[in-house]
């Protein structure tokens, strides 16, 4: 199973999110979520809404972000994924995002409020294959068989499941219903399934190993950067990611 993490770019500052992305990459993990703070992330819970909060009032802006990919993409091998919310993308202007985003060497976008029915008008997933950006579809419990097929028409990279419905945050039990979901996901998409949405623990990844591709862990580390002076940041996130990490393959 792959691991993606999650980073709030500009929190708890630019260079503090630099250093914690390489710690990500020489600490194992196989692909990383770069979300762009947005002032009203609607799939965010309260740990990653706070972190958005605090980057945007020290000043981070959409081009500090595409600023940053670049710099990594250069030299960091794994995927990095831009996660943003639809209302960042419009007011950039969607065509000039993709490309952007492109050059700066992302790998795809996860835009969870993206309307797939709105695509007549938005044409989001036109320039994601126009600049050959992976365009993540999400998904959730609430999402009815004629939803998924409908999303897997414009799959593209891997597909994220949100494990539960609602806001992200870390859970200490998994969704009951889980599994069945995912078999359900399984069904109707060929690409590769990532979960989040309340991962956090080894447990966790062990019980959705067997159904699923990829395990999302955002808030868990936004909670250990919480927790963490300056001074021990990286370390806190590389034990982290050490406790929690394992291969079967």
């Amino acid at each position: 199973m792959k691991i993606m993490t999650h980073v709030v770019i500009g929190y708890p500052s630019l260079e503090e999110t630099e250093k914690i992305v390489r710690t990500m990459v020489k600490s194992g993990v196989d692909m990383i979520e770069l979300q762009i703070p947005f002032s009203d992330p609607l799939a965010d819970g309260p740990t990653i809404m706070n972190a958005c909060e605090k980057s945007l009032q020290r000043g981070t802006k959409i081009k500090d972000a595409f600023l940053l990919m670049k710099k990594l993409s250069l030299e960091i091998k794994i995927p990095l994924i831009f996660m943003a919310y639809y209302n960042t993308v419009f007011k950039y202007g969607t065509k000039k995002f993709c490309r952007d985003a492109k050059v700066a060497g992302a790998y795809g976008l996860i835009i969870p409020d993206m309307n797939i029915d709105e695509e007549n008008q938005e044409h989001f997933y036109v320039s994601c294959k126009k600049y050959n950006l992976n365009n993540i579809q999400v998904v959730s419990p609430a999402s009815t068989d004629e939803r998924l097929r409908k999303n897997a028409k414009v799959e593209s990279g891997f597909v994220y499941f949100t494990a539960h419905q609602g806001i992200t945050g870390v859970k200490d039990k998994l969704s009951p219903n889980l599994i069945s979901n995912l078999r359900r996901v399984r069904k109707n998409f060929s690409v590769p399934i990532a979960v989040g949405f309340g991962i956090s623990k080894r447990k966790h990844l062990e019980a959705i190993a067997p159904y699923a591709d990829i395990a999302v862990i955002g808030s868990a580390i936004i909670n250990e950067i919480n927790k963490s002076s300056t001074e021990n940041i990286e370390q806190n996130v590389r034990n982290f990611i050490k406790n929690i990490l394992f291969h079967n393959n």
